[in-house]
């Protein structure tokens, strides 16, 4: 897949060489030089589209003035077929290349050519990647920090596949543990409340308080009346968890797939303990020296395995022993494994197993202090975790509304459903708004702002740059006037400072992938689309197309259809719709 942006330094790169060698056998420059320069994009277009330092990085090699180097090489340039139209010689030597015709040219005809493709590329090197992300407990409705990671997750995967790794989506089902336990006595006291009063059976304090369990205890009870309290406790909690977790999980599936989020798999813990792999798990660990019993419980040695995997990254032993490391319970004293235990076996399942090469959390920002713990308890199983587990941390999201931030406590049960959201505005607005800061930036959502149909809403704004592009279309179509191909088009017309701008603009969307791709970023994406509407906007405000002449009004059309296409990649990309009128 093309990255113009990169060709054209490559070019730079084998101009300036072949220039070199035609130096050298002409008497001109020193030959065996090895010269290891820089090309750069300047800030300032007036010094040239790219910089190379060829002369200065050449100049203790050739033993010559930085200037003299530059000049010889100017002057064995050979152009002609090239992406430039010309080279100045800036400073104490920098080569200054001037972007031609051809290389505009070659943009639209690329972004004509590969289609929904471009953008895509290669650097992935087809690296098996996982991404987990929202996994939220099964225990009550998806929340606004569940729709963060969940646009968060699914975005970063769909540019990660772009940039050319295979990727696969899963959702990990916390469907055992604690939890689970507390969700199955919740509903119970609710049940048991209904039928003997609310005064005579207490709450449980660390119970779940929401209005969903509320309504999870009236179903049962509508489904099996009072039938149920003469059941064992644990046989009436065990079938109160069971038929919460079954009305649970649809209803997350649906409301992610609402959002515009599908998986490639749900991974079920209870598989997990099920079948014996978290116990195995841990016997390993035990197998390989990494845990310890004291009071009854089985313990890992986390102090060890961290105060290894640090060194190894390089801090100092006086460092390190100033870190409050502590170890962690695999294995309670009644038999039980810990949360931790099945997260090690899960994320063995993960490497061992199914051979992901990378996998990649999207945690809440309160999870940090668990990263390197278990990245050192994989490092303890031989996996590999300091460098094969990547855990992106999400900051908090603030739900403003009237220019205030709208109060939510999970405690009280007043938390603000995905569902709920949902109903307020659309699923483009939430996928973008959601997706429009770096994780490790805290989000302020702006409802209002949301709703908004005007410049200042984002999501509005660049998909108005695309249905305005489609309508313009329409409209000359009906004129007589189509989108000519890349090859009827003449780029040398496009030649103003908004003309230039919008194509090295295209020309920027492969390195945007690339960069949001290794950066872990997708919301570079969102950046990249509102600058891309605005340099789009500037465009058509300043370069009539209606009514020049053929060659240029062909030329600007296909320019801004070329936007077009480009504006609906990226929407894709971030899971929100294209609309061609507004």
């Amino acid at each position: 897949m093309s990255n113009k942006i990169q060709e054209a330094r490559a070019q730079i790169a084998e101009l300036t060489q072949q220039a070199y060698l035609r130096a050298v056998e002409a008497g001109k420059l020193p030959e065996g030089a090895e010269v290891k320069a820089t090309i750069e994009i300047p800030k300032d277009t007036a010094h040239g589209d790219y910089a190379s330092s060829y002369a200065m990085a050449g100049a203790k090699a050739m033993h010559m003035a930085p200037r003299a180097i530059a000049q010889t090489i100017v002057d064995n340039l050979k152009l002609e077929g090239s992406y430039f139209e010309k080279v100045e010689i800036a400073g104490p030597g920098f080569l200054n290349f001037t972007l031609g015709a051809k290389w505009y040219g070659d943009v639209l005809a690329d972004v004509e050519k590969e289609g929904a493709e471009y953008g895509s590329n290669t650097e992935g090197n087809g690296e098996k990647v996982m991404v987990e992300f929202v996994s939220a407990n099964p225990t009550g409705p998806m929340h606004m920090g569940n729709a963060r990671g969940g646009v968060l997750g699914d975005t970063l995967a769909n540019v990660l596949k772009r940039d050319g790794c295979n990727t696969w989506k899963e959702f990990y089902v916390n469907d055992a543990g604690n939890q689970v336990n507390k969700f199955a006595v919740s509903i119970n006291a609710r049940y048991m409340q209904m039928i003997f009063g609310e005064e005579a059976v207490p709450f449980p304090e660390e119970g779940y308080h929401g209005d969903d369990i509320k309504a999870l205890a009236q179903a049962v009870y509508d489904l099996h009346g009072d039938s149920w309290k003469d059941l064992l406790e644990q046989e009436r909690l065990d079938k109160l968890a069971e038929y919460g977790l079954s009305v649970n999980i649809p209803r997350m599936k649906e409301d992610l797939k609402r959002y515009g989020i599908e998986y490639d798999q749900w991974f079920f813990e209870s598989e997990l303990h099920n079948s014996g792999y978290v116990a195995q798990t841990v016997d390993m660990l035990t197998e390989k020296g990494w845990t310890y019993e004291k009071d009854g419980a089985l313990w890992l040695n986390t102090t060890q395995l961290l105060k290894e995997k640090f060194m190894r990254e390089g801090k100092t032993q006086e460092q390190v022993d100033k870190l409050d490391l502590k170890d962690d319970v695999l294995r309670r004293a009644n038999g039980f494994y810990t949360y931790f235990a099945a997260d090690i076996a899960y994320h063995r399942n993960k490497l061992e197993v199914r051979g992901f090469d990378k996998v990649i959390n999207v945690w809440g920002a309160d999870h940090h202090g668990h990263v390197a713990r278990l990245q050192s308890a994989l490092d303890g199983l031989g996996l590999d975790g300091s460098h094969r587990l990547v855990v992106v941390l999400m900051q908090l999201v603030n739900l403003m509304q009237d220019g205030k931030p709208v109060r939510m406590s999970k405690r009280s049960g007043k938390t603000i459903a995905l569902h709920d959201l949902l109903d307020e505005i659309s699923v483009d607005a939430a996928r973008y708004f959601f997706n429009s800061r770096a994780a490790t930036t805290p989000l302020d959502f702006d409802l209002d702002l949301a709703v908004r149909q005007d410049s200042e809403n984002p999501v509005y704004y660049v998909q108005y740059a695309h249905a305005r592009i489609c309508s313009l279309v329409s409209r000359l179509r009906e004129e007589g006037a189509k989108v000519p191909q890349a090859a009827q088009t003449d780029a040398s017309v496009l030649t103003t400072p908004e003309e230039i701008a919008l194509i090295k603009a295209i020309a920027q969307y492969p390195q945007e992938i690339h960069l949001a791709a290794r950066d872990y970023d997708p919301s570079r994406i969102n950046r990249y689309l509102v600058a891309l509407a605005g340099d789009f906007h500037r465009f058509y405000n300043a370069c009539r197309i209606k009514g020049e002449e053929t060659k240029v009004l062909e030329a600007r059309l296909k320019l801004a259809d070329t936007v077009r296409a480009v504006l609906a990649n990226g929407m894709n990309l971030l899971g929100i719709s294209a609309p061609e009128k507004m």
